[in-house]
């Protein structure tokens, strides 16, 4: 059988894996202990909250066919999406008629489903910090094991990783020069992920506030206790991520320093006072969080002739998990046509 390398086990790389699996030996390198990506989700006292992307739409019919069979404790999100502006005002938002997905475990459970689904070999705490290119492709971590050979090799970090691995490949094409230029120009946003948990319910008639015109330091808030079976009846958990400017400004800030500035700028938007004091926090860091554009994919398709392929929500042009997901069963399709 073809043999296929895929760098980093996000749903991207899941994606690509599911497909391509049919018809190859296919391993999946991941840098940290779990897979998934910004598809996330921690649990503390009681309560479980996606810490990354919040929940995975269903508008396109194969990414939710795929999201379906995926076992059990899929749960829709209760309650719409409202928005707000730079003045804190709040509006009601549109009615969404597509579901909001996640699962009962979190949305972290989504990489799991589909990492168990791929039937790949999966190489976690591998930090893959070299490529080379001979006859086939080998690559190489950060303590200087290589594996390979691979007939084709697959990319899919955010695309400021992706562009260092270009950059540093032993490849001698001009093709990894310009797909490492066109990659390294695809801009990346920072965001500071807070969750915030009270010992009390905090009603309100939407289930998150989106910032419509980008001009506020908060970017979204979000009940967690709208998702099934997440937060303990009587609790309430906001999850705040904040806007790209400020994130950048403050990512390393101590978490305490953060956690009380976002619990500041909670109690304002919500216009309830005691929200600045949470029983405790929870502070995630995202330094290449969302894409804010995406690749031309007649660039990337250079690198189809020396069997190098690509995916992610920056192939895909939008940071969205199912639009990540999407861009992993395209690029599988690709490489198995």
């Amino acid at each position: 059988m073809k043999r296929i390398a895929v760098v980093g086990g996000g749903v991207a790389g899941f994606g690509v894996a599911l497909v391509a699996g049919d018809d190859a030996d296919v391993t999946v390198f991941e840098r940290n202990e779990r897979v998934g990506g910004r598809a996330a989700t921690h649990e503390r006292a009681g309560c479980v909250y996606d810490v990354g992307a919040n929940y995975v739409k269903s508008d396109d019919e194969r990414v939710s066919r795929v999201v379906r069979e995926l076992g059990d404790g899929l749960v829709e999100t209760d309650g719409p999406v409202w928005t707000f502006d730079a003045d804190g005002e709040i509006s009601e938002g549109r009615d969404e008629e597509t579901p909001k997905w996640t699962y009962r475990n979190g949305l972290g459970t989504l990489g799991k489903r589909l990492c168990e689904a791929s039937g790949a070999t999966v190489r976690t705490d591998t930090r893959i910090a070299g490529l080379r290119r001979d006859d086939a492709w080998y690559v190489e971590d950060d303590d200087g094991d290589e594996y390979g050979p691979w007939d084709a090799l697959v990319l899919t970090p955010p695309a400021p990783i992706t562009a260092s691995l270009l950059d540093l490949a032993a490849w001698d094409d001009e093709a990894r020069r310009e797909l490492r230029e066109h990659v390294g120009h695809v801009p990346y946003r920072p965001i500071l992920s807070v969750a915030l948990h009270y010992s009390f319910d905090i009603e309100r008639p939407y289930y998150a506030l989106v910032n419509a015109d980008k001009e506020h330091e908060v970017g979204w808030v979000a009940r967690e206790s709208c998702k099934p079976g997440h937060v303990p009846d009587g609790e309430s958990l906001l999850v705040v991520q904040m806007a790209p400017d400020w994130s950048a400004t403050h990512y390393d800030d101590d978490d305490f320093e953060v956690a009380t500035a976002v619990a500041d700028r909670a109690a304002d938007l919500l216009s309830e006072h005691s929200l600045a004091a949470p029983d405790w926090y929870d502070v995630i860091r995202w330094r290449d969080a969302l894409p804010d554009d995406g690749a031309d994919r007649n660039v990337l398709r250079q690198g189809a002739a020396a069997d190098l392929f690509f995916a992610g929500d920056w192939v895909a042009g939008e940071g969205r998990v199912h639009r990540a997901l999407a861009s992993g069963l395209e690029t599988g399709d690709e490489i198995s046509d």
